[in-house]
């Protein structure tokens, strides 16, 4: 005890006569950096060293995740969620990237008729009345960089409008002039410099002009005219091919403002950063692309696509050329790559990879919608099918939710159907029901939200008997390809045939943002057996049949590119476990030094297996399969996962008949 006591009093008086040695040992160690890179929706397939030398050289080099898991549904704003919190969409509600608030929402002191319905997520202004309809955070839980910002990381998100700002969602509203704020935190999108944009700090604006670059960012035009097809952003209609190019200026903006403005501003400010990146391409070229006009061979796989692919890598590569020229900031920076989706080529013909077209009603229709859009081939399903076929057979008026109605009973314009003249929504989504007269859809039977790959339905007054109504319909509609529905109106799984509960699929948790009654999911096809890149998916929306969507719950769309490389990450492992875009969060606050925050309970794990110095985990990778009770006739829907340390990730879905096997292609 005696020689102990003199040690301890050594120590101290060594520590006095050292204040600023001790004080410099006593500290904990800087946290190291993280880049966040998302290609919006690459699939694992296209990663090559031909066209996205970048992205393969990262999966080489540092951990390649060979069983990733995009969250279903397969939207942009779903996954940006997830990602941004590590929480699955029971606890954000960012259950689509159209989805009903269950509000008409607007801006602050703004007319009553300009707002949504059925809003679109992947907006600044909308992200801001979402934020001001649920408690100044719609997402109910704090996101990665939002927490790091709080804790005094330098912290950025440039890129996509819409998921981009998502990272840093609970800084985001509107200030009291009524003008839209970020708090400070930066965020760089497609709004940047415009009034529907969160505005940047002077010194960052200073800082870009000093740079040589504009400080409004550029549209997706590349230059061109409206209607070129060398304008990313044009999508053609059915008789003219959509782009022929990539983002690429925009994109070059946003690799540029991150390369010459952002990061060596962090650099020279000398403390741990978070930077994200949100690559457009490939998923803006690969929807809009011009190769496929009315066919599904190349579909997302021709010349343009690559061109997007291409556009992507080029944005990574420059991120990684700058640490390579500043290997002091290389040495402490964790790069992580992922995608918030797959891809498959639109189809709005057929429903089987034989041909088989579809045989609903609303394909057989002749729409009018003058100065809309040009005549569709025959037996095109239309933009809003699923509305328009649900108003069929439930024998219920339709209207559309993006629409006001300028007389009539309803606050929304009736759409026409039969006949010679008949209508569909503008956008998809739409409203069924006798009238509506309440602008928050509080009165329609069915609320429709269109979303592509797969489909959201709302049923405001709760009624079983309606969504048992929907059910019935739904399973026997040709281009269905499963069914979810909310576990309240299924206490015993027989009381849903033919569905799947939300909770199945981790949809059902905290959040205060009302949830679908029903997702409803299409099919998908595969023109090569077993090839995922020729996934073909039955898609609602307004782009072609040969262009492309997700959303859905293919394999294709569930398996995005996920890699990570740096300081805290094995170098050259191939992680065959189960893993997804849920995990991110908690394994980058992990390498960050802090727990991330939760209310709800949806939650990912760590890739623990993945960081350096940890034991591999040996154990493989099991799917489970789950299926429905089935209908009278013999239908069920079939949901195959996978599971580890209590996260299930889902692979794929699929509706399938008696006699068929129970699984899915």
């Amino acid at each position: 005890m005696r020689i102990g006591s003199f040690l301890l009093k050594l120590t101290l008086v060594a520590c006095l006569l050292t204040i600023p040695l001790c004080a410099q040992q006593a500290q904990p160690p800087r946290p190291h950096n993280v880049i966040l890179f998302v290609a919006d929706g690459l699939r694992r397939g296209s990663v090559n060293g031909t066209d996205t030398p970048a992205l393969l050289k990262l999966r080489k080099e540092g951990v390649d995740f060979q069983n990733s898991h995009a969250v279903f549904p397969t939207f942009t704003t779903a996954n940006a969620s997830v990602i941004a919190t590590g929480h699955g969409l029971g606890d954000t509600g960012d259950y689509g990237n159209t989805l009903y608030p269950g509000v008409w929402l607007s801006q602050p002191d703004q007319p009553a008729a300009a707002g949504y319905l059925t809003p679109f997520l992947e907006n600044d202004e909308v992200l801001a009345d979402m934020n001001g309809a649920f408690h100044g955070n719609y997402l109910g839980e704090k996101t990665l960089l939002g927490v790091a910002r709080e804790k005094g990381f330098n912290v950025a998100s440039v890129g996509k409008i819409g998921p981009t700002a998502i990272q840093l969602n609970q800084s985001l509203g509107w200030d009291q002039l009524g003008f839209l704020s970020s708090q400070g935190a930066i965020v760089v999108d497609d709004s940047t410099g415009q009034p529907a944009g969160f505005p940047l700090l002077p010194e960052t604006l200073d800082a870009i002009a000093k740079a040589g670059l504009p400080t409004d960012a550029p549209t997706r035009s590349n230059g061109f005219s409206e209607n070129s097809s060398w304008n990313n952003g044009f999508f053609g209609d059915a008789i003219t091919s959509g782009t022929l190019d990539a983002n690429r200026v925009q994109e070059q903006w946003f690799a540029d403002v991150a390369t010459k403005v952002l990061l060596p501003g962090f650099a020279a400010d000398n403390k741990p950063f978070v930077l994200l990146f949100w690559s457009r391409d490939p998923d803006g070229t690969q929807h809009n692309q011009g190769d496929s006009l009315q066919q599904l061979v190349p579909g997302i796989n021709g010349e343009t696509s690559r061109r997007g692919l291409q556009n992507a890598d080029r944005c990574l590569k420059q991120l990684l050329d700058w640490l390579d020229a500043h290997p002091a900031v290389k040495a402490t920076t964790d790069v992580f790559v992922t995608s918030d989706h797959g891809f498959a080529t639109i189809s709005r013909r057929e429903v089987a990879a034989d041909g088989t077209q579809t045989s609903e009603p609303s394909a057989a229709l002749t729409y009018e919608n003058p100065g809309k859009e040009k005549p569709q081939p025959p037996g095109t399903l239309p933009t809003g099918f699923l509305a328009v076929d649900l108003a069929i057979r439930a024998h219920m008026r339709v209207f559309d939710s993006g629409v006001r109605a300028s007389a009539g009973d309803s606050v929304f314009a009736e759409l026409a159907l039969g006949g010679e003249k008949s209508q569909h929504s503008l956008s998809g989504s739409a409203l069924l029901g006798d009238a509506v007269k309440s602008a928050d859809g509080s009165d329609a039977k069915v609320i429709v939200a269109s979303n592509g790959g797969s489909d959201l339905l709302y049923v405001p007054s709760g009624s079983p008997g309606i969504v048992h109504a929907m059910l019935d319909i739904l399973t026997h509609l040709d281009y269905v390809g499963g069914l979810f529905v909310d576990d309240r109106f299924c206490p015993h799984p027989a009381d849903c045939p033919g569905a799947l509960p939300l909770s199945a699929v981790g949809v059902v948790g905290a959040s205060h943002v009302p949830r679908p009654a029903i997702i409803v999911t299409y099919k998908v096809f595969y023109k090569v057996p077993g090839d995922l890149q020729s996934a073909v998916q039955v898609a609602d929306g307004t782009l072609q049949e040969g262009q492309g969507n997700h959303g859905g719950f293919g394999r294709d769309q569930t398996l995005n590119n996920m890699a990570a490389m740096g300081p805290d990450f094995k170098p050259g492992f191939a992680d065959p476990l189960p893993m997804g875009n849920i995990d991110i969060a908690p394994t980058l606050a992990r390498i960050l030094g802090f727990e991330m925050p939760s209310t709800g309970s949806l939650k990912g794990r760590v890739l623990q297996e993945a960081l350096l110095g940890s034991a591999t985990d040996a154990r493989g990778a099991v799917v489970q399969t789950l299926v429905s009770t089935p209908t009278s006739d013999g239908i069920s829907t079939v949901l195959e996962f996978q599971e580890l340390h209590g996260v299930r990730y889902d692979d794929k879905a699929c509706l399938v008949s008696r006699d068929a096997p129970q699984r899915c292609p």
